[in-house]
């Protein structure tokens, strides 16, 4: 009985110095030096200052500014709090806020269809993205708000555009938080609308 407790703590004591300590510090390691910028959450810095992550959605609310698919994650866009609202497609909750948000989109664009994507949260609540549609129903609103040609805020969401990864994976994408940072560059916000 002694001897099988004292190798059963042995190779407790072992496996967790091996996979507990040495094999993440490893895998930390050849992260860090093999692949350092996803490995850090794909931060993106302006001026110094960290602004936001290549990887995780952000809300914008101001007019100039392209907007954010919803969130269900805590307050929303909470990465501590990641989940959708998990109501079924029948809940009255979730018919309600879609109509709402249904209702604010179609001040700008009276009887427009309104991409779904703007309307419903991910599954994650964190997807920094949108699809070209939901890119492209809000071009005029951000073109008038910035005083700049539709035409140029329509080339910005085209460089933007991602297409599927390795060509046939998931769908064409719009990531929200650089293309903003390209409209402050390019098409800086009058002072007023700030």
């Amino acid at each position: 009985m002694r001897r099988t407790l004292t190798t059963a703590l042995l190779y407790t004591f072992f496996t967790t110095i091996l996979f507990g300590v040495l094999y993440p510090l490893a895998v930390t390691g050849a992260a860090q030096l093999f692949f350092h910028n996803n490995a850090n959450g794909q931060l993106i810095r302006q001026n110094g200052q960290i602004v936001g992550s290549r990887l995780l959605g952000q809300s914008f609310t101001a007019p100039g500014y392209f907007h954010s698919r919803p969130s269900a994650a805590g307050n929303g866009y909470d990465a501590a709090n990641s989940s959708g609202s998990n109501y079924a497609p029948t809940n009255k909750k979730l018919f309600d806020r879609i109509q709402q948000d249904a209702a604010t989109l179609q001040t700008d664009h009276p009887r427009a269809d309104i991409p779904v994507d703007l309307v419903t949260a991910s599954g994650s609540g964190l997807d920094p993205h949108i699809t070209p549609a939901g890119a492209e129903f809000q071009v005029a609103r951000v073109a008038r708000s910035r005083g700049v040609p539709e035409s140029a805020v329509r080339a910005l969401v085209a460089r933007h555009t991602e297409g599927r990864q390795f060509g046939f994976l998931g769908e064409p994408r719009v990531n929200v938080l650089e293309l903003n940072l390209d409209l402050d560059r390019t098409a800086p916000l009058p002072a007023e609308k700030r």
